[in-house]
């Protein structure tokens, strides 16, 4: 029997928190006819993005054909994905969680961690008790379920919420660390990669634990700072902070939307890319950054692309400016009867806006835009973001994809969460979730 490699219990107390089989898990939340079927999402990319359990059980796996699964699966239903549905309960998601604490990683849109550490007074509870309210609430408000670590350091409590899938809740006190690492493979350690994996296999290192057996100085000696990082956090001690501050450094800006049928309409293709063109202005708007460099992407039915980039003469955030930029390279990388299936674009070099005055109106004209986009973005934020858009992008909108293979769900009156307007919601059926 290995001994233990601390004492104590908590020393901090770390959640993570994991959607199970989120994407798949919001559609039969938010469709009740969905819920115990085998569902799998991404039928817009032609891939299996998501499975719901049901799904996984019959051996389906991320990036499965969608015609194969076709062939194999008569009985799945597949459906195309709703990033914008899933953003939302995203959000959801992170607001539950902060009700029982400030410090939240939003490590991802199906997962976060949470430092709870010196909350179990003022709540009265233990940790777990914390942790299986915030399951629950999870649960009965999301509409399906979430597996969580408890732990004092990241990436044991990484560890603990992959231990018991789905639904699971998994405490690894300090002193229980080598219990679990013993069982664990060197390979499925958050943060070690293939690479990583197989140098420490050289060293006769095949678990958790017998890497977390070695030295200081023999880790330090054979591999880099992550590395000793992730030793040191196996062992219990927290040396990953949480990064729970909002965003305040924009390298970049990327927007990409795939859609389906393919199209090999050169009108449509640009009005696809427009639409991305807008939706990334008004990101950097609301941050107030302007961009000077332009990439854009054209993805055909084939998976193959052609990608093009130019340096502007004055940054802007005006979505009518960079489309009139970029339809010259538009036309050059457009390739007439190929079908594409995905446009691309990321703004780059970004940097604070700035209005300065000149001797021949051009801030003035600047200004008068800067003032229409901002009533613009008033209305997008009161109505929906596609309440207002430039003709450009008019094929983009008026021809939505998959509108008619979705399922309508009743729609009762709550209250808004973060994120959501009178026009941009998702509807959740009344639950009734019952749980072994």
């Amino acid at each position: 029997m290995p001994r233990p490699l601390s004492i104590g219990k908590y020393p901090k107390a770390i959640l993570h928190i994991d959607g199970d089989a989120f994407f798949a898990s919001c559609e039969q939340a938010r469709n009740p006819e969905l819920r115990g079927k085998a569902v799998v999402t991404g039928k817009e990319r032609g891939i299996a993005s998501s499975m719901s359990y049901e799904a996984k059980a019959l051996g389906i796996t991320r990036a499965t054909r969608i015609s194969d699964i076709k062939k194999q699966f008569p009985e799945v239903i597949i459906i195309p994905s709703d990033y914008e549905a899933y953003t939302l309960l995203s959000k959801r998601f992170y607001d539950v969680v902060r009700r029982y604490t400030p410090d939240v990683e939003e490590y991802g849109i199906d997962e976060c961690f949470a430092d709870l550490t010196g909350w179990q007074r003022p709540l009265h509870m233990s940790y777990r008790k914390i942790a299986e309210k915030i399951q629950n609430e999870l649960t009965k408000e999301l509409g399906f379920t979430f597996s969580i670590g408890l732990a004092s350091t990241k990436v044991l409590a990484k560890i603990g919420s992959k231990w018991q899938k789905p639904h699971g809740l998994t405490a690894i006190p300090n002193k229980h660390i080598h219990l679990y690492l013993d069982q664990l493979a060197i390979g499925d350690v958050w943060g070690i990669g293939p690479q990583t994996t197989a140098l420490l296999m050289k060293y006769g290192v095949h678990t958790a634990l017998d890497f977390c057996l070695k030295s200081e100085d023999w880790v330090r000696q054979h591999f880099a700072k992550p590395q000793l990082e992730i030793w040191q956090e196996l062992r219990g001690q927290s040396v990953m902070p949480l990064k729970d501050e909002a965003k305040k450094e924009h390298y970049s800006v990327q927007k990409m939307r795939t859609f389906t049928p393919p199209s090999s309409d050169p009108q449509f293709v640009f009005s696809q890319l427009c639409k991305n063109i807008e939706a990334a202005c008004i990101k950097i708007r609301g941050y107030k950054l302007e961009a000077k460099r332009i990439s854009i992407l054209l993805r055909t039915q084939r998976f193959d692309h052609r990608r093009a980039e130019i340096d502007l003469s004055r940054a802007t955030n005006f979505s009518h400016e960079i489309i009139q930029a970029i339809r010259p390279i538009f036309e050059d990388l457009y390739q007439p009867s190929t079908f594409y299936r995905a446009t691309m674009v990321n703004l780059s070099e970004l940097a604070t806006t700035e209005y300065q005055g000149d001797l021949f109106g051009g801030s003035v004209r600047v200004e008068a835009y800067r003032k229409l986009y901002q009533g613009i973005d008033k209305l997008r934020e009161k109505y929906g973001k596609d309440t207002v858009h430039l003709g450009s992008s008019f094929a983009a909108h008026r021809f939505s994809q998959h509108v008619v293979e979705r399922e309508k769900v009743s729609q009762f009156e709550r209250e808004k969460f973060k994120g959501e307007t009178d026009k941009k919601r998702v509807y959740l059926p009344t639950l009734n979730v019952c749980l072994e």
